[in-house]
């Protein structure tokens, strides 16, 4: 399974908890990875959040997804509101054949894709 940032966030504040053997074989891509970092508000939580991230898959994005991402995005931006970034990480459990655990399911329940509750 893919595990989106809203996942993470809630993991990283205690919210949340999850065993380091569901994280290991778990996935993110890099719009996650980015998305996780950015949030990090002083040196204490982004070394936090870089131990957290360790634990985890990388799946690479490459031009299949993005190529998919540009055909969601137009299938969706207007209808939707579809990001970028849903876009990609979208595509990405489309192409790899992942479910989602997204706390954000209205972002992506549309979609041809298996959201984890």
């Amino acid at each position: 399974m893919i595990i989106d940032t809203s996942i993470l966030i809630e993991y990283s504040k205690g919210k949340l908890d999850i065993d380091d053997k569901i994280l290991e074989k778990s996935y993110i891509n890099s719009i996650i990875e980015l998305e996780f970092i950015y949030g990090a508000l002083n040196k204490k939580e982004l070394k936090k959040i870089n131990l957290i991230l360790s634990k985890l898959n990388l799946l690479e994005i490459d031009q299949d997804i993005l190529d998919l991402a540009t055909k969601l995005m137009n299938s969706y931006v207007l209808s939707h509101k579809m990001s970028v970034y849903d876009s990609i990480i979208a595509a990405s459990c489309i192409i790899y054949d992942l479910e989602l655990w997204t706390l954000n399911k209205k972002d992506f329940r549309f979609l041809d894709i298996k959201l984890i509750q």
